[in-house]
């Protein structure tokens, strides 16, 4: 069924249970996806689906969002590592939630989804508030100088979760990604030790390196 408003895919996501955790919830209320698609696509922004923003990358279904910010657990004042922005929709929830004494750092490789991330979530002054902070580069080592981080979301499929991403996480910190045709969730609970859960049946496109 198709979402006509905002507001409707908010309901449709809490009523099954996706979305459940009240700031995440705020976010996905303060943060308008129509801010995060093509012109082109604005009548489509409520859909429950992921959508195209060009060079064959996609804005991921909000389903998908929701779960995986779920699973990620964000909380104010967290330094979050964001691979992956695309269009920036995530990465503009996720500086939502940290507030104005967390940071999120987000990393795209493609010129042109990297000026499109910082076109639009300039739409919410997280950028010259400086709760935001863009790279444009490969994300397959991080971002080293800026460990550690509290968690590490990424959103594209990868065949191995770098080491490096291992290796800048907190411990206690959680890093969720697509692998395998679904998700995984590491939660680090030593220098070396994680517990890892997977969450199948999830599609994503390549991480490109």
């Amino acid at each position: 069924m198709m979402n006509q408003n905002h507001e409707q895919l908010i309901k449709e996501l809490t009523a099954s249970d996706v979305l459940k955790s009240s700031r995440i919830i705020k976010a996905f209320a303060s943060i308008d996806r129509a801010n995060f698609v093509p012109e082109e696509l604005v009548r489509n922004a409520y859909i429950n689906a992921p959508l195209s923003i060009d060079h064959q990358q996609t804005i991921s279904q909000p389903q998908t969002v929701a779960f995986m910010l779920e699973l990620l657990q964000p909380k104010p004042g967290n330094k979050i590592l964001d691979i992956g922005s695309g269009s920036g929709w995530q990465t503009a929830l996720l500086a939502h939630i940290v507030g104005p004494k967390g940071k999120i750092f987000g990393i795209e490789l493609i010129p042109e989804l990297y000026e499109q991330s910082i076109t639009n979530i300039s739409k919410y002054d997280f950028i010259k508030k400086g709760i935001v902070k863009m790279y444009r580069q490969n994300a397959s080592d991080g971002l080293p100088d800026k460990a550690p981080f509290n968690h590490i979301i990424a959103a594209a499929e990868v065949s191995a979760i770098p080491q490096a991403w291992k290796d800048q996480l907190k411990i206690g910190g959680r890093l969720v990604a697509p692998q395998n045709n679904g998700l995984i969730l590491l939660t680090k609970k030593a220098d070396r030790s994680f517990e890892e859960e997977q969450f199948p049946d999830f599609a994503f496109v390549p991480f490109v390196v």
